[in-house]
């Protein structure tokens, strides 16, 4: 899930766009979509992650079932027309930043210049 979300963020900020809504669809037995709004439009990993986990607990799916999941961005809007808090929330602060030099990464280097830290060993 949260590398859907990542790939979401990644592509809305490459598109200079920002999301309205997430739609979580599901596929197994029966294919389900689930969607929300979020509480303002945004592009970022951060503001995006709790939402596709919150939708997946209120469908009350059993994981063996699932095939497939895909996330979508609903009623997309110009970046620009977003506006952006200020912030005193240094965490935040540090976690947006990351997220900008990973996506200069990504522009240099292509999409799987990064994953998730999981995927990452180290060689002895």
């Amino acid at each position: 899930m949260l590398g859907l979300v990542v790939q979401l963020g990644a592509e809305l900020r490459r598109r200079d766009q920002a999301t309205h809504a997430l739609t979580l669809s599901f596929a197994g037995g029966r294919a389900r979509e689930k969607t929300r709004r979020l509480t303002e439009p945004s592009a970022r990993e951060d503001d995006l992650r709790l939402l596709p986990y919150q939708l997946m607990d209120a469908a009350g799916l059993q994981r063996g079932r699932l095939t497939g999941l895909a996330l979508r961005g609903e009623d997309l809007v110009a970046a620009g027309q977003v506006a952006e808090q200020l912030s005193l929330d240094a965490a935040r602060q540090a976690r947006l930043v990351a997220e900008s030099a990973a996506d200069r990464i990504r522009a240099r280097f292509g999409p799987g210049a990064i994953g998730p830290a999981a995927t990452y060993r180290t060689v002895s």
